[in-house]
C-alpha cells in the first residue's frame, strides 16, 4: 500500500484533493481510500487530508502517520508544524513555494517545488492550487495517470471551471516531468 498526506490550510481544497487523486488512482485501476483530518476548523487553520492507493482492498482506516508522499499546499505551515514527519525514505514532497527551500528535508526524501499559486492564478483565475499540485504529484509518483485525472475534474467542476482547472494541473504536470 501507498500512502499520501497533504497538508494545507481550511479552504484551499486538501479535502477536494484527496477525493480527486483517490477518484483518478480508482479509475486507473487501483484500490483509493481518500479522507480529511480536521475538527471545527475555520478557513485558514491548518487541516490535512489523506489518500490510501492498494492493489488490492483496502481495510486499514487510521490516519497517514508515515506517507510515501506529501503535498504541501502552504509553505508556511512548514515552520509551525513538521510537514515531514514520518515520510518513508525514497518518499516524495511537493510543496508549492516560490522560494529557494531553507527547510531541512529527511534523508534520502525528494523535493519538488514549484510555484502553484503562480500557475493556479494564470490558469483559473485564482490562488486555489488543488489542482495545480494534483497535477504535480501525477508527474512526480505516477500513481495516477493524467487522463485519468482529467476525467475526475470533469467530473467535479462545470465545464468551464474544469477546463481551466485541467489547464493548471496540466501545465504543472508537464514542468515537473521536464524536470525528471
Amino acid at each position: 500500500m501507498r500512502e499520501l498526506r497533504i497538508h494545507g490550510r481550511g479552504g484551499q481544497g486538501s479535502v477536494t484533493a484527496a477525493e480527486l487523486i483517490a477518484v483518478a488512482a480508482f479509475e486507473g485501476g487501483v484500490f483509493a481510500q481518500a479522507f480529511p483530518a480536521f475538527g471545527v476548523e475555520r478557513r485558514g487553520a491548518p487541516v490535512q487530508a489523506f489518500v490510501r492507493f492498494d492493489d488490492k482492498k483496502i481495510r486499514l482506516r487510521s490516519q497517514v502517520y508515515q506517507p510515501d508522499y506529501i503535498i504541501v499546499q502552504d509553505s508556511t505551515l512548514i515552520k509551525d508544524i513538521n510537514v515531514f514527519a514520518g515520510v518513508k525514505p525514497g518518499g516524495i514532497v511537493i510543496v508549492n513555494t516560490e522560494k529557494k527551500p531553507d527547510y531541512q528535508v529527511p534523508q534520502g526524501v525528494k523535493l519538488i517545488t514549484l510555484d502553484a499559486t503562480s500557475i493556479a492564478i494564470k490558469a483559473i483565475g485564482l490562488p486555489i492550487t488543488n489542482t495545480t499540485l494534483m497535477g504535480a504529484f501525477a508527474a512526480a509518483t505516477g500513481e495516477i495517470r493524467f487522463d485519468k485525472l482529467e476525467m475526475a475534474l470533469s467530473h467535479r467542476f462545470p465545464k468551464e471551471l474544469a477546463l481551466k482547472n485541467i489547464g493548471a494541473a496540466r501545465t504543472a504536470f508537464e514542468l515537473v516531468k521536464g524536470a525528471a
